[in-house]
């Protein structure tokens, strides 16, 4: 199993950790101490070295970060995570804020007093992060301190960080060569006047050189950093021992060299060097300014291009989607045997083995290289949680006439996949259907989608919730995210949301998930991905050209959730059409009782 299900984490271990780290901040002067969930390379997921944020407070979530002070702890989250923490950290000692609403600058400027200096770990911050906070919290004269980490001072059993070893990615499924992709990116340099670039986002450095590890759960990169000069020659800094067997690879002009050389190596460079203000870590830019060497702040420019998929990741990820797709369906059969049989049973299934299952029915492919993210796998009231992790503790039976929430991904060589369901056991109820068919109609909704290339992801994120505003209902997290193909489930700069302002273009892959969540009652989400791609209109206006998406993920949606009597003539085609796809695209990948459910499973309506 790649899952496991121990709590990691409780209330309880929050108040003597935090009381151990306000001991540290008096002596060294400081009236409050950042801990953020990030680590050095500002990644979504971390390693258990640097799970510092879930080890003081007790909260897991992949998103968020605490202030410290002397007399309360804030703990910033997202819509997504506001009913985890409440139930993960001691609410009586740190309390949670809603994110971004609140911001932190504002807050700090209101808790402390003027003068009050806050320390920070300038490796585990970005440049613009630090930037826009030492603004705020200069108008009232508090200071913004570099110190070494507190919390690993405290953190007397702290794991070591991590050692895998990193493999190649062949061409063949990536679509070009590293060196094709270094000297495009060393030509954007020249244009510039820029003499070199650094890299810290692991999944950049995977991307360009055509590399993947194995030091964080879930996502396949390694831990590195990388120098790409404007000649197209690069130094990789990472443990030797994860780099063995790289150097045919890697060829001659990427240069292996210790990770703990990085630091001293940023001093000779020779500017103006580009920075990526949003995610390269303070310490590098200070480093760069001590030296006195220039700076050119500019974006990463391997984010947009591995973005932008070739069609050789296009066409690996259909496959892996196609393969992903039909264990799902066995999953789904499967659930559906597994309720039906509830009445009959004095043993209920639970939620922890319907993850189980369906990492055993990924794994049966011989394909499986690990899950995506860990599966959210939410019965009754705990699908209502957005991001709910089941554990030992809170493992939940299915019963009947509940809803079912299964997130989950899969990372195959070939791609990387992320598909939501939500199904009924035994009968659901008339309200539990009208609201699973709105947001089953904004997702066909956001499918059916054509629009004029140019436009970002804020401008069709609407379509996924005009259904759910008109019953005034809504959802606490973006419509979809980008997805990579054998990286990061996760990935911008892509996105579906009200804040995203970055155009879509052709080979972006994103999710397509809308949902709705009633606390303590039932959560429903509906997610495909989707890569967009030119649309080809008879009679669209001279030079005007058109986007829409296509589908790569191909599962049934359950149909006894669906209020037909909702739905267009339209929605209702797409349904259709889609299910019939389905079931073209899955039969002979399925056998026996299963594909004879998924034929009924897809049967029009």
């Amino acid at each position: 199993m790649f899952q496991e299900f121990t709590a990691t984490s409780s209330p309880e271990q929050g108040p003597p950790r935090v009381a151990a780290l306000r001991e540290e901040m008096a002596a060294d002067g400081l009236s409050a101490f950042l801990v953020p969930r990030a680590d050095v390379h500002q990644g979504e997921y971390v390693a258990p070295h640097d799970e510092r944020l879930a080890w003081l407070t007790g909260f897991t979530g992949s998103a968020g970060f605490a202030a410290v002070l002397t007399d309360r702890v804030g703990l910033f989250v997202d819509g997504r995570y506001t009913l985890q923490a409440r139930t993960q950290v001691a609410t009586d000692l740190i309390t949670p804020v809603a994110w971004p609403a609140t911001r932190l600058g504002p807050w700090l400027a209101e808790a402390l007093e003027d003068g009050a200096e806050v320390g920070f770990d300038p490796w585990l911050h970005t440049v613009r992060e630090i930037e826009d906070l030492r603004a705020t919290l200069a108008l009232k004269g508090i200071e913004l301190v570099e110190t070494m980490n507190l919390v690993d001072r405290i953190w007397a059993d702290q794991p070591a960080p991590p050692a895998a070893p990193i493999q190649p990615y062949p061409v063949t499924l990536a679509g070009r060569f590293s060196s094709e992709k270094r000297a495009e990116a060393a030509e954007d340099l020249r244009k510039a006047g820029e003499t070199a670039l650094i890299l810290t986002l692991p999944d950049s450095i995977a991307w360009l050189l055509n590399i993947r590890g194995a030091d964080i759960a879930h996502t396949p990169v390694a831990h590195a950093f990388c120098i790409l000069y404007d000649t197209g020659r690069a130094e990789l800094f990472v443990d030797p021992a994860k780099a063995e067997g790289l150097r045919d690879h890697l060829g001659d002009e990427v240069a292996l060299c210790p990770a703990d050389e990085f630091p001293e190596a940023l001093g000779h460079l020779e500017g103006p060097v580009r920075l990526d203000r949003d995610s390269v870590p303070y310490e590098v830019a200070r480093r760069l300014e001590e030296a006195a060497i220039d700076i050119s702040w500019a974006g990463d420019p391997c984010i947009l291009r591995k973005a932008c998929k070739t069609p050789a990741e296009i066409a690996a990820t259909r496959a892996a989607h196609l393969r992903d797709g039909a264990a799902v369906c066995r999953f789904l059969h499967w659930l559906e045997t597994q309720a039906e049989g509830l009445t009959r049973s004095e043993t209920r299934p639970t939620e922890i083995d319907v993850v189980r299952a369906l990492e055993g029915f990924r794994a049966e492919t011989g394909e499986l290289k690990e899950i995506s993210f860990d599966t959210i796998s939410g019965a009754g009231p705990n699908g209502a949680i957005v991001h709910y992790r089941v554990t030992e503790d809170s493992n939940r039976p299915l019963s009947r006439g509940e809803l079912m929430l299964v997130d989950s991904g899969a990372q195959y060589l070939d791609g990387t996949t992320d598909i939501t369901r939500t199904i009924a056991i035994g009968q659901p109820s008339a309200e539990a259907r009208a609201c699973f068919t709105r947001v089953l109609k904004g997702m066909i909704a956001m499918s059916r989608a054509v629009w004029p290339a140019g436009l970002a992801g804020r401008d069709l994120d609407a379509l996924a919730r005009m259904p759910l505003w008109m019953a005034g209902q809504d959802y606490d997290h973006g419509t979809g995210h980008g997805v990579g193909v054998y990286l990061g489930v996760h990935e911008g700069p892509q996105r579906l949301s009200r804040i995203s302002e970055v155009p879509l273009r052709p080979g972006m892959i994103l999710s397509n998930e809308p949902g709705y969540y009633r606390e303590g009652s039932f959560g429903i989400r509906i997610e495909n991905l989707l890569v967009v791609e030119t649309a080809d209109l008879p009679g669209a206006d001279a030079g005007r050209d058109f986007l829409r998406f296509s589908t790569l993920t191909y599962a049934p949606i359950d149909r006894r959730l669906i209020n037909a009597a909702m739905l267009s003539g339209g929605e209702r085609d797409w349904l259709n059409a889609y299910h019939a796809e389905v079931a073209a695209k899955l039969a002979d990948r399925v056998e026996g009782d299963a594909a004879a459910w998924l034929a009924r499973a897809t049967a029009p309506i």
